[in-house]
């Protein structure tokens, strides 16, 4: 083997070693130990040199996890150990009964007895097999007896090692566990879903065990997935283990994520406490569980105890209050959101669900009673997952009323009666009357005073909440109108502070077009879009008067925000809004129409990093006065590349195609010197103009 064999595989072998650590200290130890700009660098250069040596790859590399081709079916897999059921205990009594069957059984006192308490995770059970200590199959459980081999898409799951931890692993091991989804994935993954008009999941133990079945693994390898370890049917040669606890810790050391709430009690009163307390912090769980597995700790006494028809005498699993339940729908109510989305709200006959009474669930939008066929009257289900909304998941249409009624989308706000306006391929319906409406009112005021809008210094959230609760200001002109007296009697204002505000609101009104626009909070109007219409069409009432073909001719102005400009200004109460800010003084210059040179038109720049004198939005919105277009990913036709602290992937494929790349010290250097030419040409300008005159 030659020296540059030798390193070739020196380098595979440490960029496995870094990838597997990483993978085990985020996805089990929950304790990152690289960025994942670190990480994306390390995964691609293990790809190129497995592409380059195709015979290097193996089985438990890290990059065998972005999922296989699309498999025919499953193959059926026979569990050498069947994965049986557990028993059932629903009451406390139950409990103390499961304890005094084993010990009757065992011939000793129940509380002598040590049990291995851990959650029941709901979500879907699959079994693992190692030789060597190489993953070699992963199946469902199936009936018990039977599962399907879906290796592949378990492979895909970064909480699975592909080859065990340690120097010596034992020649056979075979893992159950449980495949579940956090509460905020699924949350973020429904979300996803409705977005796209694709499938909504009712439940993550749904989609959960939905995505472990997917023919083609690519598509298991996007889904959220975490396994947790519950037990070791089978490990050869024994490791010398006594107890089920032990081994759970052992299976720790092996790679694997288990329980951070297993605990092991004694008799009938230790696993009742545990399982009130557990019960008590489940709403605080950031995933589902549906009770509590209690074994026989003694792995002796485990096969003393031995098996009773499909269960084990030696465990239970105690049930708690179910997470889903049915009831009537009553009504639909709209509420009108903080940024004027409008939310269908089922108003529900009262029921319990995981201890909880509920009487009010989302129905999230349009397109969800659509996709579930809800009408007012029907028998829904009702789930409720830790903190998560109460949400209807399912509807009983066979048990639909014949008065049932169907639910009707108000045209117009049920708080301020503007117009809803939902945009072609959008999801949310909102609320258009921005500043005027009294649910968007906070939001609304606190982007207006924000700094890069009208800036007004001193005028912070917990201001502007007091004086809308106060009704002293309804719409951004009442600011205006404030007075020093009258601010005075606001808790911890005094008469000084009172003073500086008015003063700020008074420097406030001298600003230009462009922030103006930018403060009124057009939905999808940032700082660059506000510049573009103000260069455009240079006065405000031009901007007002627009039809929207005239809008979409702005520069970087598409369909849908000139649809939200032109919905805007067509809003009386807007208008009536906008003419009270200048009644109250509000003044700019207008800006002069047409195009005038810009050194940076037609040049497309990006961004990446982080910038310690800017933000990147900062950064962006300068780049656009200019006339740069910036993008969010990089090509050939970049004109340059901003790197800031921690630039990852992007940075490296600027230098692989030559793009230009500046750090943050000749980004700031070029910006002034772009700037000042700016000045100079307005300068130039305006004297020429003069001359004219």
């Amino acid at each position: 083997m030659t020296n540059a064999d030798q390193s070739l595989l020196d380098e595979v072998a440490r960029l496995r070693a870094e990838l597997d650590d990483a993978n085990h200290r985020y996805y089990v130890l929950d304790d990152p130990s690289l960025t994942d700009a670190d990480y994306d660098r390390r995964l691609r250069r293990l790809q190129e040199l497995e592409a380059a040596h195709p015979a290097l790859v193996t089985p438990d590399s890290p990059t065998q996890r972005v999922g296989a081709p699309p498999d025919a079916g499953f193959p059926e897999i026979e569990h050498a150990v069947p994965m049986l059921s557990l028993d059932n205990a629903f009451s406390e009594e139950e409990l103390a009964a499961f304890v005094a069957r084993v010990a009757e059984r065992l011939e000793v006192e129940g509380d002598a007895i040590a049990f291995c308490c851990e959650p029941k995770l709901d979500g879907a059970a699959v079994s693992l097999v190692y030789e060597e200590g190489v993953l070699i199959t992963g199946a469902t459980r199936g009936d018990g007896r039977t599962g399907e081999g879906i290796t592949s898409n378990l492979r895909t799951l970064r909480s699975i090692p592909l080859r065990l931890r340690g120097d010596a692993p034992p020649a056979l091991l075979e893992v159950r566990g449980e495949v579940t989804i956090d509460h905020a994935s699924f949350e973020a993954m429904n979300a996803r879903a409705r977005a796209e008009e694709a499938k909504v999941f009712a439940n993550p133990r749904n989609a959960a065990a939905g995505s472990l079945r997917q023919l083609d693994p690519r598509v298991t390898a996007t889904r959220p997935l975490t396994f947790s370890a519950y037990q070791v049917a089978r490990i050869e040669p024994p490791q010398g283990d006594a107890t089920h606890s032990a081994l759970m810790a052992h299976l720790g050391d092996f790679g694997f994520r288990t329980s951070r709430e297993l605990a092991v009690v004694t008799g009938a009163a230790g696993i009742i406490d545990y399982c009130r307390r557990l019960g008590e912090k489940r709403d605080g769980l950031d995933y589902d569980i549906d009770g509590v597995v209690i074994k026989v700790d003694d792995l002796r006494l485990q096969r003393e105890l031995g098996f009773v028809a499909r269960a084990p005498r030696w465990a239970i699993a105690f049930k708690f209050p179910a997470q889903e339940q049915t009831t009537r729908l009553n009504d639909v109510e709209f509420q009108v959101g903080r940024t004027g989305a409008i939310t269908p709200v089922a108003r529900l006959e009262p029921v319990s669900v995981a201890g909880v009474t509920v009487s009010n669930a989302t129905l999230h939008n349009a397109d969800e009673i659509a996709r579930l066929g809800v009408m007012i009257g029907d028998t829904v289900a009702i789930r409720r997952a830790g903190d998560v909304i109460p949400q209807v998941v399912r509807v009983m249409k066979e048990l639909r009323p014949s008065d049932a009624r169907e639910i009707v989308f108000p045209e117009r706000c049920p708080v301020c009666e503007a117009e809803i306006e939902r945009l072609e391929g959008e999801v949310v319906a909102r609320c258009s009357g921005g500043l005027y409406c009294a649910a968007q009112r906070k939001e609304a005021l606190k982007h207006f005073a924000s700094r890069r809008a009208l800036d007004i210094d001193g005028l912070g959230e917990k201001l502007i909440e007091a004086l809308v609760e106060r009704d002293w200001v309804t719409t951004p002109a009442d600011l205006f109108r404030l007075e020093a007296e009258r601010l005075a009697e606001l808790p911890r204002m005094g008469a000084k502070s009172s003073e500086n505000l008015v003063a700020a609101l008074a420097k406030a009104r001298a600003t230009t077009l462009a922030r103006f626009i930018y403060a009124l909070g057009i939905r999808e109007v940032g700082e660059a879009t506000a510049a573009n219409l103000a260069r455009h069409f240079g006065t405000l009432e031009a901007l007002m008067s627009a039809e929207q073909a005239d809008l979409e001719a702005v520069e970087d102005v598409g369909p849908i925000v000139a649809a939200h400009v032109h919905t805007f200004f067509r809003q009386p109460h807007n208008r009536e809004t906008v003419d009270d800010l200048i009644a109250c003084g509000l003044r700019w210059e207008e800006e002069a129409v047409g195009e005038r040179p810009q050194p940076l038109a037609g040049q497309t720049w990006v961004l990446t990093g982080t910038l310690a004198s800017m933000t990147r939005d900062e950064g962006k919105a300068r780049l656009q006065a200019l006339g740069a277009k910036v993008a969010g990913s990089v090509s050939k036709k970049t004109a340059g590349l901003v790197a800031g602290e921690a630039a990852g992937s992007k940075l490296e494929k600027a230098m692989q195609l030559g793009v230009p790349v500046l750090d943050e010290a000749a980004f700031l250097e070029r910006l002034a010197a772009w700037e000042a030419g700016e000045r100079e040409r307005a300068s130039h300008q305006g004297s020429d103009e003069e001359g004219e005159a």
